[in-house]
């Protein structure tokens, strides 16, 4: 399947079957990021991990995500990590090599990120409470 076509259906199946149950789960770590053309508040779940006073994550699809669109726009996000909201400034490192990151973070998110992630980002959020 081209990268295109397996990208718009896994983008159908987070946005419409998986990420709608996902959210409603008390403890799935959610990014909540602000709609950069509603102004209103976008959650998202994804996995990650905290390492100190940072949530580190990678993005399967990049700048073509939405959450990292909303990023670009404004870095102010909040994480939800074990039931408990934190906010945080989101830091986009494209430079970082987004494979050796996932080693850090947990397995399960990444079989997913390496499965369907076709422009791999890594996002490191500096938590401020």
């Amino acid at each position: 399947m081209p990268d295109s076509t397996r990208d718009r259906v896994t983008k159908f199946f987070q946005k419409n079957i998986a990420n709608p149950v996902m959210r409603h789960l008390p403890f799935q770590t959610l990014l909540e990021t602000t709609g950069r053309k509603s102004g209103r508040p976008r959650t998202t779940p994804l996995g990650g991990r905290r390492i100190g006073d940072a949530f580190w994550f990678v993005s399967e699809f990049g700048d073509r995500s939405q959450y990292i669109r909303n990023i670009m726009a404004n870095p102010n996000v909040r994480v939800r990590l074990k039931g408990r909201w934190h906010r945080g400034t989101a830091v986009l490192l494209p430079d970082d090599d987004a494979k050796a990151r996932m080693r850090d973070l947990p397995q399960y998110n990444n079989v997913g990120v390496r499965t369907f992630g076709t422009n791999l980002l890594t996002v490191r959020v500096d938590l401020t409470d």
